[in-house]
């Protein structure tokens, strides 16, 4: 599936590197006042799936605007491909996002386009391919999802899981070396998700691409995924191979997979004794 080169430069991000994205002791805040990375420490293997999972507003789709570069670190380093994204420039920040894919929440394609200018898309914006060259690649990344037949149609026609097999054609649109899903899995009935979830597998392993999965879906994730990375106030929390997460006696980690309500996650916000609470009212 890969096209010839662009004419247009493209830096030197290291494909044969073993390590693909690396994070180490990477701290973040969007204010001063509140850190929501605090030392945070992964590595992502080349040509792996890996999830980080971790319940909402635990810091992971942070974790991949770091990566991608739409924010920088306030300290530690953020490695792709070999390469220190906060130490980019401009052009070699455009060059990075060539070289990554991204699948947002819901698919995020554009409505007014159809399913074939989706895709056309990033080959148009990013390569001087001729159109002949385009329709050839749109058609082999539709081809790949199964979806060859609705190139035609608006996103306004497609099902939830037609519409996010079409956004997963496009995020690979350019081949790239790594592709980023943030939240893949919301909203799709089961049978959606669990063809979302084998292509995210199969398209990774054909073409030999890395991919960082967030996600809440813990069953999916287990049955795709290499290597799994659990988030909770900033830090990882605990970490492990798919048969290692199930085995778990991690308190995190079994109440994330059991789904239950008490924890090392709290189910009441902290507050203050519920009879104290019933004299202020009546006092009131």
């Amino acid at each position: 599936m890969s096209p010839p080169s662009t004419t247009r430069p493209v830096a030197n991000f290291d494909r044969r590197q073993p390590v693909a994205v690396e994070l180490s002791g990477v701290t973040f805040g969007y204010d001063r006042t509140r850190q929501l990375l605090k030392g945070m420490s992964m590595t992502i293997p080349r040509g792996k799936v890996v999830a980080i999972m971790g319940g909402s507003g635990c810091g992971k789709t942070t974790i991949l605007r770091l990566i991608g570069g739409q924010l920088r670190p306030q300290t530690g380093r953020v490695v792709v491909a070999g390469r220190s994204v906060p130490d980019l420039d401009r052009e070699g920040l455009y060059a990075l996002r060539r070289q990554v894919g991204m699948l947002f929440q819901f698919g995020a394609l554009f409505t007014d386009l159809t399913v074939y200018e989706n895709i056309a898309f990033p080959l148009r914006e990013h390569t001087d391919f001729s159109e002949e060259m385009i329709r050839d690649l749109v058609m082999m990344k539709l081809n790949g999802v199964g979806l060859r037949g609705a190139a035609a149609l608006k996103p306004s026609e497609l099902s939830g899981g037609m519409a996010r097999r079409v956004a997963l054609a496009r995020a690979i649109a350019l081949d790239p070396l790594l592709v980023m899903y943030d939240e893949p899995f919301a909203g799709l009935d089961p049978i959606s998700l669990g063809i979302v979830g084998q292509l995210i597998r199969k398209l990774n392993d054909a073409l030999g691409i890395t991919s960082v999965v967030v996600t809440h879906d813990v069953y999916e994730s287990l049955k795709i995924v290499d290597y799994l990375y659990f988030v909770s106030d900033g830090r990882i929390v605990a970490q492990g191979t798919p048969d290692e997460v199930r085995s778990s006696g991690d308190a995190f980690v079994r109440q994330f997979i059991d789904g239950e309500s008490d924890g090392p996650v709290p189910f009441h916000v902290a507050a203050p004794p519920l009879a104290t609470a019933f004299a202020i009212g009546h006092a009131g």
